[in-house]
């Protein structure tokens, strides 16, 4: 056995040892920490439940009375697990896939699905949706913000049509930041190592001394690529970025918030590159050039005999100029919100919403074209939503509907029916029924896609392209959920949740017909000639459908003051198949083999000292095999020192079981391996 196996085997048996005792984490999950500044360490399991969360209903309500498969991150997790960035932060969450394919990509699920977008998760900050309508889904490496300033990321393993809309399909996942009256003084942060080779932020905030408080941020980093068997090294990934939050309590009764962002990045990256001339297709390596920018005003009145409203505006501008294509968008969007008490024990929702999304695509490449070029997309929603206590303090009802319209569909409905039983203070029962879409995209509607398959009989070249389906329907999903959540006793939780989805009009990719020859411009092109070539036909379609079943099991035990034990275990089946009359190519296994079946998550924090905190994690993740990616394990340190009363250090190891590993196969040249890194961080406050 060589030195490095003996080192690799003795750190994974030590890590193992600390972690068996862990079964599992929820949304209570929250232990002491050495953050003066931090209120919710005080807080035992019991007053965790308590806690209020947002993004299942819109309205404030106790983790413990949400009929919904709910988990919160909170503010000390990510703080104590060492996360550089939202994606690491979300590996903390049971039924949430996080799988790093590069230095800069991920792909991430909910209850399977995972992909390079997420397309069936919608994910939103302070409330805010960043789901892009041009390929559906969400460019995680453009999703950031300073991470002390992360209040809670709170995440729905589900759907959430009815409350969020379309593209809610297995999940929300909602980004919360802290108000800005939590953030006064001067927060400043350096840090660095093997692959985070270099990061700072400076925040300030303070107050006019009454109802006003603000705050500033800067930020910047610079990450080496990964580790690439062909020495490629494509994937180094650098940017900076600024903002602002406002928050002004003009009276008891108005609050508004006005916040805003500005970026701008280079994000390496492998890309197929299509051209009906020669050479015809290439690997190309290059920068993709990322900016933009947001701004959001937020308004809530609370009114007479319970009643509130809220109202919501933003404009977000995205500049994206990869190698192989480029997309210019503006988007707009509004949403109102009023709950009416209508009883004592009934309490009625209602909202409606607009959203527009133009945007101009860029040609680069002949293989890669969107016809037209430029569009506008829109979708229109109204919702109501009532919930009923049909036994004051133990048995709810809560039922509504969404109301979407978009500029690729007509109506469509997104109901749901949620039962909550609470037989005891510290006992929750939920079950749910829900329907909901993820609705079409340009990328599926006005996208032309080719790649180039060989020389055909006399040396012509041979392409296959997926042509625009003008036709192309929602995906929809009806899924029925169940779940049990007890404080059995002061130090030991339990959450457990279980579902089944049924899938129908599935993303699919068909062919259409036999090959032609084909000798005139492709659609969208700008050529005015091209030469002679063989064209295989297809199509983007709808023509699979499918399965899930599983569940996933949350516990969290303190057996001391100073040590706590959390962790998981998630279970997922994936069914995936042709729907009748299909002529699907493949696509099937390719999505069920992107899932993990099993993965598993622990973490052992202590408290050492009031001045020192030690966080050992462990996760094992199963294999992938349509990524050709095999099962893993990993495992993270987080040593943390206060230094003194305005001084911090951690030393934070990422990914320590072995030198490097895959995690998925989603670029087009060969597995990236994700390394082993280390890093040093200090931050000083005043």
């Amino acid at each position: 056995m060589s030195f490095r196996t003996s080192v690799n085997s003795c750190v994974r048996f030590s890590f193992l040892t600390l972690l068996l005792p862990c079964l599992g984490t929820s949304a209570f999950a929250q232990g002491p920490s050495a953050d003066a500044d931090n209120p919710v360490k005080k807080l035992s399991l019991e007053q965790l439940g308590n806690i209020e969360v947002t993004t299942a209903s819109k309205a404030p309500e106790e983790v413990r009375k949400t009929a919904a498969a709910v988990f919160v991150i909170t503010h000390e997790d990510i703080e104590r697990s060492g996360a550089t960035n939202i994606p690491e932060a979300l590996r903390l969450a049971p039924g949430v896939e996080v799988a790093r394919i590069d230095g800069n990509k991920w792909s991430i699920g909910i209850r399977g699905f995972g992909s390079r977008l997420s397309r069936s998760v919608l994910v939103l900050i302070d409330g805010r949706t960043v789901y892009t309508t041009l390929f559906a889904g969400t460019y995680w490496e453009v999703q950031d913000t300073v991470m002390a300033d992360i209040d809670r990321i709170e995440i729905i393993r589900g759907p959430g049509g009815t409350i969020w809309g379309p593209n809610a399909v297995d999940g929300v996942i909602n980004v919360i930041s802290r108000d800005s009256k939590d953030t006064h003084g001067t927060l400043a942060s350096i840090g660095g190592g093997n692959v985070e080779q270099g990061f700072a932020s400076l925040r300030s905030g303070a107050s006019n001394g009454e109802r006003l408080n603000y705050r500033v941020y800067g930020q910047g980093f610079n990450r080496s690529s990964e580790f690439h068997g062909d020495d490629q090294n494509f994937d180094g990934w650098r940017a900076g970025q600024a903002g602002f939050r406002m928050d002004w309590a003009k009276s008891d009764h108005d609050t508004f918030t006005l916040q805003g962002d500005i970026y701008d990045e280079a994000a390496g990256e492998s890309v197929q590159a299509t051209s009906y001339t020669a050479p015809f297709s290439q690997i190309v390596n290059g920068d993709a050039r990322l900016s933009g920018g947001n701004i959001m005003g937020h308004w809530m009145r609370q009114l007479d005999n319970g009643k509130d409203f809220q109202l919501q505006a933003y404009y977000d501008r995205t500049n994206r100029h990869e190698p192989n294509f480029g997309d210019l968008r503006d988007t707009f969007d509004v949403d109102f919100l009023e709950r009416i008490p209508l009883a004592a024990r009934q309490r009625l929702s209602v909202g409606a919403g607009a959203r527009f999304s133009q945007g101009d695509e860029l040609e680069i490449v002949s293989g890669l074209t969107f016809d037209p070029a430029e569009s506008t997309d829109q979708l229109l929603t109204a919702f109501i939503q009532d919930e009923i206590d049909l036994v004051p303090h133990r048995l709810a009802l809560i039922a509504g509907t969404k109301l979407l319209h978009t500029n690729f569909t007509g109506v469509d409905l997104e109901p749901s029916a949620r039962m909550l039983w609470t037989p005891t203070d510290k006992q929750t029962v939920w079950a749910s029924f829900t329907r909901a879409v993820r609705t079409p995209a340009d990328v599926e509607r006005n996208f032309f896609l080719s790649g180039f398959e060989g020389l055909g009989p006399g040396g012509i070249p041979f392409f296959a392209r997926f042509n625009a389906n003008r036709n192309f329907s929602s995906e929809v999903l009806k899924g029925y959920e169940a779940g049990y959540r007890n404080l059995i006793h002061p130090n030991l939780y339990i959450d457990v949740a279980g579902f089944f989805n049924q899938y129908n009009h599935l993303f699919s990719e068909e062919i259409t017909g036999p090959p032609f020859l084909e000798d005139t411009p492709p659609p969208g092109t700008d050529n005015a000639s091209v030469p002679p070539h063989l064209m295989l036909p297809a199509q983007f379609g709808n023509s699979l459908q499918g399965t899930t079943t599983g569940g996933e099991i949350a516990p969290e035990w303190r057996p001391t003051s100073f040590w706590r034990l959390r962790g998981s275990y998630s279970f997922l089946v994936m069914h995936i198949e042709k729907a009748p009359g299909s002529i699907d190519i493949g696509s099937a296994p390719g999505i069920q083999g992107s899932s993990p079946q099993h993965q598993v998550f622990a973490q052992s924090s202590f408290d050492l000292t009031k001045a020192f905190t030690l966080d050992l994690l462990y996760r094992y993740v199963s294999a992938l095999p349509a990524q050709a990616v095999r099962a893993y394990s990993s495992a993270d340190v987080t040593f943390g020192w206060r230094a003194s009363e305005h001084v911090r250090l951690w030393l934070v190891g990422q990914n320590l079981l072995q030198p490097h590993h895959a995690e998925d196969g989603g670029d087009p040249s060969s597995l990236v391996q994700i390394k082993r890194s280390i890093y040093a961080k200090i931050a000083w406050t005043r």
